[in-house]
């Protein structure tokens, strides 16, 4: 009979406990410990890999929005362990990605995307490829490790204003899609003054080509002469809206600026030509802000500095963005 001085928690399954009635070494059934040991243990069943769908895991890490990447898809473009891949595949840690021939290796850990403001200067294109050789915005934009900067959005080439990017394709596809609603506000100067008529025209909708389009908010905002300033929004991203609204009245837009996108502001101090990037919390709250998924940061970063991409010679903007709330 095996002894000891000290109580021990463990005990045979359905034995009652035993406590001597005097002091002493406490009774054990013999060998009850070596049963215990050896009594069997139930298999441990493997938890399955998480799996996300391919087109949200490879926006995700900056390779395309979400459209972009599902026309590669179907132009076979994309492959998940040597055969070609199908939109709405999920893929796990232990698959195999492939973007035209190159291994991709994915994060499958959620993590905060980067987003750089850029004050787009009139003349340049939102493209990386142009058959007439303008000047592209991507060519001011710091390069990236990795990945590549998603245009949220687009200006037009004789459009100025705020232009966002960022590494995220999801959070890119969320500011984007017509569903969302997201709000875009414009500065813009036409060549004559508004008739009332016109405004309410403009405030009802107007039919265009594409469908009916209407501002959400039009209001003067100075002026003198023939040139005068009014504040627009709309909550959408049609191709040449805003001109085109004026147009279809017969009114000529001269200059057109975008000065905000859903909670972002463009900075006051933000030169042409030149980019601000928001820091890791700031990126959280955007997120935040859109009814996203959850952007802490598993851990922290670095601060960035802000990214001078005017001309040699530029002044240093200020690193300043502005988050608005959603009206």
């Amino acid at each position: 009979m095996a002894t000891g001085k000290g109580r021990t928690p463990f005990r045979a399954p359905g034995q009652a406990a035993h406590r001597p009635a005097g002091r002493g070494s406490a009774a054990r059934p013999a060998g009850a410990t070596a049963a215990r040991q050896r009594a069997p243990q139930p298999d441990a069943v493997p938890e399955p890999a998480e799996t996300h769908k391919l087109q949200k895991l490879l926006a995700q890490a900056g390779l395309g929005s979400r459209r972009e990447l599902e026309e590669w898809i179907g132009a076979g473009r994309i492959s998940v362990n040597g055969k070609p891949a199908h939109v709405g595949q999920r893929v796990g840690p232990g698959d195999r990605i492939k973007v035209n021939g190159r291994l991709i290796h994915l994060r499958f850990a959620a993590r905060v995307p980067r987003v750089l403001i850029y004050h787009k200067p009139e003349g340049e294109i939102v493209s990386r490829d142009d058959p007439q050789g303008r000047p592209s915005v991507f060519e001011r934009l710091p390069p990236l490790k990795g990945g590549r900067w998603v245009a949220i959005g687009r200006l037009d080439f004789n459009t100025e204003g705020l232009l966002l990017f960022t590494t995220g394709g999801e959070l890119a596809n969320r500011m984007m899609h017509p569903r969302y609603g997201i709000e875009r506000e414009y500065a813009v100067r036409i060549v004559g003054q508004l008739a009332e008529e016109q405004r309410r025209h403009l405030l009802d909708g107007v039919r265009l080509a594409d469908g009916v389009a209407r501002f959400g908010v039009l209001e003067e905002a100075g002026g003198e002469g023939t040139n005068r300033w009014y504040r627009v929004t709309i909550a959408e991203g049609r191709n040449r809206e805003v001109r085109r609204l004026f147009e279809a009245l017969g009114l000529t837009v001269s200059r057109l600026i975008r000065v905000r996108y859903g909670p972002v502001a463009l900075p006051r101090r933000l030169k042409r030509g030149m980019s601000s990037e928001l820091s890791e919390a700031e990126a959280a709250s955007l997120v935040a802000a859109l009814g996203g998924e959850s952007a802490a940061p598993p851990a922290p970063v670095p601060p960035r500095r802000p990214t001078a991409s005017a001309p040699r010679g530029a002044a240093a903007a200020s690193r300043k963005s502005t988050f608005k709330s959603r009206k």
